[in-house]
């Protein structure tokens, strides 16, 4: 059981299996117009950008840093591409998606350049570099928009989310595919050792020859991109940018995503696997809400509950009483069994000469 508990799967289980207890089909999947469909494809579907937004966070937070706009950023991203394509001459067309689309990662990667300049060239702390560009960058997205929500209809745009390759969602396949090709960078290379390196000791692994100003800078860039790519997602999905509501505390659910999975908000240790499956409790944990049937007004208090209780079970004190408690419980271990013991032999008086 302690062991358990100290898995970062264990509260995904929980949540899964209390929900096949309250809907037996809940694990069932099937096939209809040539893409999957069931409660467990809602979740993966459904979870891909705030997986994709973790991943990032949890480069940012392996360097010591943390970044409150990724929020703002997924707001930026369906504003700028949304309104890209209503205000073209031919909305329907897949160049005006793919421009919307391409200027909204091009905006994305601005964004992270800049918080890595305040905290990697300025050296503001990564919390207030971070927050400025999470209430400025909203505002900005509602400038973009003029305060309304942008609908649209494009094929193009509407396949990120509505589109699937081999039944699976393209959500999915994305996600997936990012998450591969970054744990195969990072574990594979020396990047990942870098990245430990940066966020252990900075100074030190600056003194080391290693270039921590790049790496700082380049995990923020790689942050607002894996935002920017949720927030295509997430406007897709909706077919409108909505700059109020869009990406509103996801910044909190992918701290609590990377905290969840074993991430250290110190620095230096991280987990990649661990942040995937974080986010798919955090995800799980909102379907729960919903099939369980809280009310909304508690919602957000049963999810609060459910987090510090799977905090309270990885806790280091918790841990140790647990092992306490295993111990008192245990049988004592059997003594062994005594060796036999020879006799010693007997000591002679050396002999000599006598004067």
């Amino acid at each position: 059981m302690r062991e358990l508990l100290r898995k970062p799967i264990w509260p995904l289980v929980a949540l899964l299996l209390l929900n096949l207890a309250v809907t037996p089909s809940f694990f069932a999947v099937r096939v209809q117009d040539g893409r999957l469909y069931g409660s467990l494809i809602d979740i993966l579907h459904n979870g891909a950008p705030l997986a994709l937004t973790a991943l990032g966070m949890t480069l940012v937070i392996a360097t010591r840093g943390i970044d409150l706009s990724v929020g703002a950023v997924v707001a930026i991203a369906g504003a700028v591409t949304c309104t890209w394509i209503a205000g073209s001459p031919d909305p329907a067309s897949p160049g005006a998606a793919l421009a919307g689309i391409g200027l909204a990662l091009g905006l994305a990667v601005a964004l992270g350049a800049w918080n890595g300049f305040l905290v990697a060239r300025l050296g503001i702390q990564p919390i207030i570099a971070t927050l400025v560009l999470m209430t400025a960058g909203r505002g900005l997205a509602q400038l973009v928009t003029d305060g309304q929500i942008v609908t649209v209809n494009n094929d193009t745009f509407s396949g990120i989310s509505g589109s699937a390759l081999l039944t699976v969602p393209v959500t999915v396949i994305v996600a997936a595919a990012v998450y591969a090709l970054v744990a195969l960078v990072t574990r594979r290379t020396a990047l990942g050792t870098l990245v430990e390196a940066v966020g252990i000791n900075p100074e030190a692994s600056r003194l080391a020859g290693v270039r921590s100003r790049t790496i700082v800078w380049t995990v923020y860039v790689f942050c607002a991109l894996c935002a920017a790519v949720a927030g295509l997602m997430i406007s897709s999905n909706v077919h409108a940018a909505d700059a109020n509501n869009a990406g509103l505390w996801l910044e909190l659910d992918a701290i609590l995503a990377v905290v969840i999975g074993g991430t250290s908000l110190a620095g230096g240790r991280y987990s990649i696997a661990g942040t995937l499956l974080g986010a798919l409790t955090i995800q799980t944990l909102t379907t729960t809400i919903y099939s369980v049937g809280i009310p909304p007004e508690v919602s957000l208090v049963f999810k609060a509950v459910v987090v510090i209780l799977v905090f309270l079970a990885q806790a280091p004190r918790v841990q140790a009483l647990l092992t306490r408690r295993g111990r008192r419980g245990a049988p004592p271990p059997a003594a062994p069994p005594a060796a036999a013991v020879e006799p010693a032999p007997a000591a002679t008086e050396p002999t000599g000469s006598s004067r």
